[in-house]
């Protein structure tokens, strides 16, 4: 008989368990991709081009680009004034150890 593994047990064999430095690299990978996805999905739903949006936000076309291929060398202003010109509802949800923060942008 063949032993099955459920995903969680696989991605911390393959990756690393929760809470190590591998495993958080892979996860905030991961969502920085998600993000550059969905802002070129949001732009090109809105009928604009890299450089209409790059226009409003105040930068070049170049930037979108790399923005949408790799959000994780983006400043967290760009990403703003990105939602912003998408019309995009942003909500962040920061834990601190004594701390916790909710922002809607």
């Amino acid at each position: 008989m063949m032993k099955t593994y459920s995903l969680d047990e696989v991605t911390d064999s393959i990756i690393g368990k929760k809470g190590t430095p591998e495993r958080e690299k892979f996860e905030y990978e991961i969502q920085m991709d998600l993000i550059a996805k969905a802002i070129k999905e949001s732009r090109k739903e809105r009928e604009l081009t890299q450089e209409q949006l790059g226009k409003l936000v105040g930068v070049q076309k170049a930037q979108i680009s790399r923005l949408e291929n790799n959000a994780s060398n983006v400043t967290i202003d760009t990403l703003l004034k990105v939602f912003r010109a998408l019309k995009a509802k942003v909500k962040f949800h920061i834990e601190l150890p004594n701390a916790e923060f909710n922002l809607n942008t």
